[in-house]
């Protein structure tokens, strides 16, 4: 397979033994003709076409949550609920029909067709599915036998490694396109649902490609491909896939029956080592990610390490943004524990931390308004390590957080996230106290918020 590629090049490196190698032009029509068809001779028939429909909701009137124009508007510009169609790719993972695709083609689908290499059609039913991840576990009814690619370990993965992205560009039909690995670890720079840890190529990926293979010169899968970066709508040479190990980990789980990816709890809030932070911390280079704040239960605390530590590995790779940390966070899965690299004060120590999912509430910390008091409706919790995990919000936040504001509450302008500071002038320590203020009989209301850190002030005539 290594041979297939001499095409590519204008030399060929014939591997004489270990450690050497004797480069040479092509010379021989046999030599010229290698080409990249054995490998896709092998991988593209694990690589399928996905058809799937969703229900789209109705459309909301643009006056919905006005106080005044709401009911005098309340039927203009919505419109029915309507079936959405979307086309995509996948990647049989097992001869029973194991299949990983991307989120957003498949995700909330009511209907979901498969159409492999050979025109073989299968229903298939949704396993597991992440929106953050961008990343869906399908199983194709009564499937038996199918081709399936191996997995490549990503970590593996080198710079400049050739590399073949085959997929449904734009519902032509199977297309190879081929091209380098042009980076590793990008993180935020990829679009869509996903966020984290990418493969960047320059291999061409366009719509129809989202769930398709990335794969090696062998025909092994390093990637699954997710999205671009382009003005045009069309592959400018900047895409990206979501590494295989990372696919490992759902396929795992999909096969042991969960139903939902669960991410381990980090508790803090950290930021990439630029140069002005390396030279303020004394650091020799900017490298890791240094604590800003840490949650007292979080597994990091737990395990010693502290704000001001620079996070500079988890089992021995590197961490360079806080995707990565999240990133080899997840690999290793809730329950497992990591060994973690960092410095404090000039030295490096380590610290063997125990994952764990964020510690959920108590049903008696979670208020919600009655329907018949004013703001009924609106869900407020205390700021526990849940409620923080599940909204995104910094470590250090504290206080009562609005899990849902309601009808009423939406329509005044709450958000979910907002932290309530006071209602109508008077603090609010608990969730009791929204409960109290919610019942009081009044028509004019006033709240104080924290909404990631603006202080906002709401008032409203009811």
């Amino acid at each position: 397979m290594r041979t297939a590629l001499a095409a590519a090049f204008v030399s060929i490196a014939l591997l004489q033994g270990p450690g050497h190698a004797e480069t040479r032009v092509p010379e021989t029509e046999a030599e010229i003709a290698l080409s990249f068809a054995p490998v896709v001779r092998d991988a593209a028939p694990a690589v399928v076409n996905i058809y799937a429909r969703r229900v789209v909701a109705a459309a909301r009137s643009p006056f919905a949550d006005d106080p005044f124009f709401g009911p005098l508007f309340r039927d203009f510009g919505t419109t029915q609920p309507r079936l959405q169609n979307s086309l995509g790719s996948g990647v049989i993972l097992s001869p029973d029909g194991l299949v990983v695709s991307n989120y957003h083609v498949v995700g909330e689908a009511a209907d979901i067709r498969v159409v492999l290499a050979d025109r073989r059609e299968y229903e298939a039913d949704i396993l597991l599915a992440d929106e953050e991840s961008d990343l869906a576990m399908l199983r194709l009814r009564g499937a038996e036998g199918l081709p399936a690619l191996a997995l490549r370990n990503s970590d593996e993965l080198e710079v400049g490694e050739l590399v073949l992205a085959i997929g449904n560009p734009f519902g032509i039909g199977q297309t190879v396109t081929s091209g380098i690995v042009s980076g590793l670890a990008r993180s935020g720079a990829a679009t869509g649902n996903a966020r984290g840890w990418f493969i960047q190529t320059d291999a061409a990926i366009n719509p129809g490609n989202s769930g398709g293979a990335l794969v090696d010169t062998k025909g092994r899968l390093v990637g699954i491909n997710t999205s671009i970066l382009t003005r045009s709508g069309a592959s400018n040479g900047i895409g990206f896939a979501i590494p295989s190990n990372l696919v490992a980990r759902f396929a795992a789980l999909a096969e042991a029956g969960a139903t939902e990816f669960e991410r381990p709890w980090a508790g803090l809030n950290a930021q990439a080592v630029t140069a002005e932070i390396a030279e303020a911390l004394g650091l020799p280079l900017p490298q890791g990610i240094v604590i800003a704040e840490i949650h007292p239960e979080s597994p990091f605390a737990k395990a010693g390490l502290r704000a001001g530590d620079v996070i500079l590995s988890v089992d021995g790779f590197e961490v360079n943004a806080p995707q990565d940390l999240m990133f080899r966070l997840s690999l290793a899965g809730v329950g497992s524990r990591v060994e973690v690299g960092y410095r404090r004060d000039g030295e490096e120590l380590s610290a063997q931390v125990s994952l764990d999912a964020p510690p959920a509430p108590g049903p008696a910390e979670v208020v919600t308004v009655p329907p018949a008091l004013p703001l009924g409706g609106l869900a407020v919790a205390e700021a526990g390590p849940s409620v923080l995990s599940a909204l995104g919000l910094p470590a250090g936040t504290g206080g009562i957080v609005v899990l849902d504001p309601g009808p009423v509450g939406g329509r005044i302008g709450l958000r979910q996230g907002d932290v309530i500071l006071a209602i109508n002038g008077a603090p609010v320590a608990s969730a009791a106290d929204v409960a109290r203020a919610a019942g009081e009989n009044r028509r004019t209301w006033t709240f104080d918020l924290d909404r990631r850190g603006q202080r906002v002030r709401l008032g409203a005539r009811l």
